[in-house]
């Protein structure tokens, strides 16, 4: 079996020192050297420093993860003059780029098209749902259904946490707003700490239930909580922190208040006592008027807060879009099959929602000056059938790993552009194939991960982070 790597493997906590005093002293080394000895900001300074990644810039990406495969015929690769079957319900629009139409329900996304770039001709094949990791990791094999070691393959956004870090070294590298677990990749070879932070469990925000309605209730915060008894000042003395170990692992092992000291280590608990990431997730810091603009539903405030973790120094934030925890609400299999929906119940009351989110997340980057630095995504897992009806429904469309749309905004990239294209009836690629392993290229190039990075797999064998792929030109 292979070893698990962990936060303070360059603690070395296995090594005898001194008087040994086996179990007590090397837990408290490995998992409280952060708090014990030098500060969290100059450990993570010399980790950085070592390795030769310390960021240069304030580079960052925000994915709107649409969970269940967005309909890329209705939305943003429209067949107008199909059969209805075929062309669905909508109808299409004018934009920004002359010649270019998307449909009716993104209005918004229209009229700012020039700041965004639409890939036609993305290739998802082999990509699947629960678990959602071929996009997310832009390796083939990433597919748990039919591979048992597909979980070992590490998501871009770890691999960016791993090689280049956070921009602020009391930030997470890697957060996310997640509804479901099979709907996100997680770290797998590089090691848990590399694993994404639960953002949703740092923050204030509305409680929906599985269909998108929301509850009237509010989730309460307690990853910045402290356990009974530990205080600030006890945390950052060392005697008392000594003296006081076996309690305050009981209590992280009975209530998991601290289980961030296990993945995050020395940046945890900075985290914990520190100020910049308890601030940056305070959405009551806002302006009344800016959260005004982006409005009170869920989704909406969890972008509002992707946009100050970036500004505080996280690298990489997903937005898990979805209100159910299983395949996803993009899943528009058709009206019988609830709770998703076809694509006139289901998609239709979707789209006004992330028109809204994608271009006040937008604009507000534009408006603060930040969205050249910030590369915002928004794509799902693949796209849909390009027959309607399916499932016995009236209008649901299955899932259609061949091709899928997408698009991007920011990152300093040229939009304003659709690349790629789809045959007659949107089923498959006829222009311009672009590949998971592309997209990753592009991230990777714009988080200033060199593409040729290796790391360990399970097996200990170098693994090159992408075995094909290049950057999409076109952006550049």
């Amino acid at each position: 079996m292979s070893h698990q790597q962990h936060a303070f493997t360059n603690f070395n906590p296995r090594v005898r020192e001194g008087l040994v005093l086996h179990g007590r002293r090397n837990f408290l080394k490995a998992s409280l050297a952060g708090i014990a000895g030098l500060t969290v900001p100059r450990l993570l300074q010399s980790r950085a420093e070592a390795a030769g990644q310390a960021p240069r810039t304030n580079k960052s990406v925000i994915l709107l993860w649409m969970a269940g495969g967005p309909s890329h015929i209705d939305m943003w690769d429209m067949k107008p003059t199909r059969p209805l079957e075929n062309r669905g319900p909508f109808s299409p629009i004018s934009t920004r780029v002359p010649g270019v139409q998307i449909c009716e329900y993104l209005p918004k996304q229209a009229a700012m098209l020039d700041k965004f770039t639409i890939i036609r001709s993305m290739d998802s094949t082999h990509s699947n749902h629960e678990p959602n990791m071929v996009m997310q990791t832009a390796n083939l094999d990433a597919e748990p259904r039919t591979n048992p070691n597909a979980r070992n393959y590490p998501a871009i956004a770890s691999i960016v946490s791993k090689y280049r870090g956070a921009n602020h070294p009391s930030m997470p590298a890697y957060a996310v707003f997640m509804r479901g677990r099979s709907h996100v990749a997680f770290a797998g070879s590089l090691g848990r700490q590399y694993d994404p932070f639960m953002a949703q469990q740092a923050t204030t925000l509305p409680i929906y239930d599985l269909v998108g309605n929301d509850t009237g209730a509010v989730s309460a915060p307690t990853l910045f909580d402290m356990p009974a008894g530990i205080t600030m000042e006890r945390i950052h003395e060392r005697r008392a922190l000594s003296q006081s170990f076996d309690s305050i692992r009981r209590d992280v092992d009975a209530t998991g208040q601290l289980d961030v000291l296990d993945r995050y280590g020395q940046q945890a608990v900075e985290m914990i006592t520190g100020r910049r990431a308890q601030n940056a997730f305070d959405i009551s810091r806002e302006p009344q008027a800016l959260r005004d603009r982006y409005g009170s539903h869920l989704w909406c405030q969890q972008a509002l807060l992707a946009r100050r973790l970036v500004e505080a120094g996280t690298s990489f934030v997903t937005l898990d879009l979805s209100y159910h925890t299983a395949s996803g609400t993009w899943d528009t299999h058709g009206d019988n099959i609830p709770p998703y929906g076809g694509i006139w119940n289901g998609l239709r009351p979707l789209l006004p929602l992330f028109d809204h989110l994608v271009t006040t997340l937008v604009g507000d980057l534009d408006q603060r000056g930040m969205l050249d630095d910030v590369l915002v995504i928004a794509m799902g897992e693949f796209g849909r059938t390009p027959q309607t009806g399916t499932q016995e429904s009236s209008d649901g469309r299955n899932h259609w790993p061949p091709v899928m749309s997408m698009c991007l905004a920011g990152g300093g990239f040229r939009h304003g552009q659709v690349i790629g294209a789809t045959e007659a009836d949107g089923g498959a690629i006829k222009e311009r194939r672009v590949t998971p392993a592309d997209l990753a290229a592009t991230i990777y190039h714009h988080m200033e991960v060199p593409i040729d990075t290796q790391y360990l797999d399970a097996t200990g064998r170098p693994r090159r982070i992408l075995e094909t792929g290049e950057v999409v030109r076109e952006l550049l």
